[in-house]
């Protein structure tokens, strides 16, 4: 996926209010950089920043995966800056992802959070190639 196509998706899948002005800075295998800004006025709360994680997981992960399991470290305050995430995926076993994702205030130098997590994929919709094999695996069991 390009940076341009991973922008339309994000901007597609999320509310308004997830989006923090997301841009694409870079998006390459299975490592993606964002960049997340403030509105003027406006600070970085904990709730805000865990909607980033989450949008940075989502973004290295798939879209379309359903969060299971996060841990999350607070290595510092925020700055009230651009945000910086890189966010990878770590492993992937059938539909089970597990991701990683760091969150820098204004340069990746210094990280104020660190978080892990376990998505599972959606599955399949059925009449897909995909969809009839899992149907077939899963009568045949």
């Amino acid at each position: 996926m390009t940076e341009d196509e991973l922008q339309r998706a994000l901007e597609a899948a999320l509310p308004a209010a997830d989006l923090h002005d997301v841009f694409v800075e870079e998006c390459q295998d299975q490592d993606v950089r964002l960049r997340f800004s403030l509105k003027p006025g406006e600070t970085w709360t904990t709730a805000a920043l865990l909607s980033l994680v989450d949008t940075s997981l989502r973004a290295a992960a798939g879209l379309a995966g359903t969060l299971s399991h996060l841990n999350v470290t607070v290595l510092k305050a925020p700055y009230d800056a651009d945000v910086i995430s890189l966010s990878r995926l770590i492993r992937r076993a059938g539909p089970t992802v597990h991701a990683e994702a760091w969150l820098f205030s204004h340069a990746v130098v210094d990280p104020m959070l660190h978080a892990t997590a376990t998505l599972k994929s959606s599955p399949p919709l059925r009449g897909n190639r995909e969809g009839e094999v899992a149907a077939q695996r899963t009568e045949g069991a």
